[in-house]
């Protein structure tokens, strides 16, 4: 999976929880739990969401990498499709 790939299935993934956020303005380097004010069960929803997409299982101690998209983007890029 490219860096690409994985940030078009994180936006996808963020649509299904912030349907109405303009992701296209997300700086990949800004967490964007604080611009999108995402509450905890709306991460752990994005989370999961991104998980179905991806079939890849990520590990609640990797939960922090996702908060840019530049992070999550990396993350998936090097691991999903690896374990």
């Amino acid at each position: 999976m490219t860096p690409q790939q994985a940030r078009e299935l994180i936006e996808r993934a963020l649509a299904q929880v912030a349907p109405d956020a303009d992701l296209a303005a997300l700086p990949p380097e800004a967490d964007f739990r604080d611009i999108l004010q995402l509450d905890s069960l709306d991460f752990l929803s994005f989370v999961e969401a991104l998980s179905d997409c991806t079939g890849y299982r990520i590990e609640e101690d990797d939960y922090p990498v996702f908060s840019t998209l530049a992070g999550g983007a990396g993350y998936l890029a090097a691991h999903a499709g690896t374990g």
